[in-house]
């Protein structure tokens, strides 16, 4: 029955987290683009139930196997899904999208990161930056857009025009193993080996968050349900133990 309780107990605990990381991806799911995460689990290593003392001691197999017991799970690691998010169209000039493989750079006193989250901005001193202040990154460092904000050109190779002058061309970063990547909060990576072809940058459109209501809401009741099922299980092994105690009390 205790070997139950701990297995049970350790499905909780499984559960809750998924369910953090489930919850998680619902409250980003407007984020732009946010990537979701996927708890994956690993079970504890299997133990095998044989039956004993039902046969003689001459019999040359006493003992029979009649199948393994699992010992219960965990949640292995958190993997984010690098999967790209569908597009959305706006009006705003300095909204970009990368449509492939790359990521936008930026930097801030912390150091530089990469992100898919296209909604930039200029700051007050005419940099392109992210909606945390952060500047957005060129070839050759930050860009200044300066004051002329309606002649704005940028085109699918990452090119930054102002007026039709060429004056940067942003720093688009690929990444050949995307499983490298750490999230840092805010839509920003850091870490992966750079390496592979980029994509094309798509002006006036952003990259949605690539969370899928539906399916986080199904799995939000999966969670609910497998975390009541071990609930159950834990109370009834506990009115067991203690219908057992009542009984060698009474002895």
């Amino acid at each position: 029955m205790i070997r139950g309780l701990y297995t049970s107990a350790s499905g909780m605990l499984a559960e809750s987290t998924r369910n953090d990381v489930t919850s998680n991806n619902l409250a980003n799911i407007n984020t732009t683009g946010y990537k979701k995460d996927v708890a994956v689990f690993r079970s504890f290593p299997d133990m095998l139930i044989q039956r004993i003392n039902d046969q003689k001691k001459t019999d040359p197999q006493p003992k029979i196997n009649i199948g393994t017991l699992g010992t219960g799970a965990m949640v292995d690691e958190v993997i984010t899904s690098h999967e790209q998010g569908t597009f959305r169209q706006t009006s705003n000039p300095f909204d970009l999208a990368i449509d492939g493989e790359g990521y936008f750079t930026v930097q801030n006193d912390n150091g530089t990161f990469y992100t898919r989250n296209g909604a930039f901005t200029i700051n007050g001193e005419g940099f392109l930056v992210n909606s945390q202040g952060d500047y957005v990154l060129g070839e050759e460092g930050t860009i200044n857009i300066g004051s002329s904000v309606d002649n704005v050109i940028i085109n699918g190779a990452g090119q930054v025009f102002v007026e039709g002058q060429q004056i940067a061309a942003l720093r688009i970063v690929p990444i050949t193993d995307k499983a490298d990547l750490t999230k840092v909060g805010d839509s920003l990576f850091t870490g992966g080996q750079v390496g592979g072809t980029v994509g094309q940058v798509k002006q006036k459109f952003l990259e949605v968050s690539n969370v899928n209501a539906v399916n986080e809401m199904v799995n939000m009741i999966t969670i609910s349900r497998a975390y009541e099922a071990n609930q159950k299980v834990i109370t009834a092994i506990d009115q067991s133990l203690a219908q057992a105690m009542e009984v060698g009390r009474s002895r």
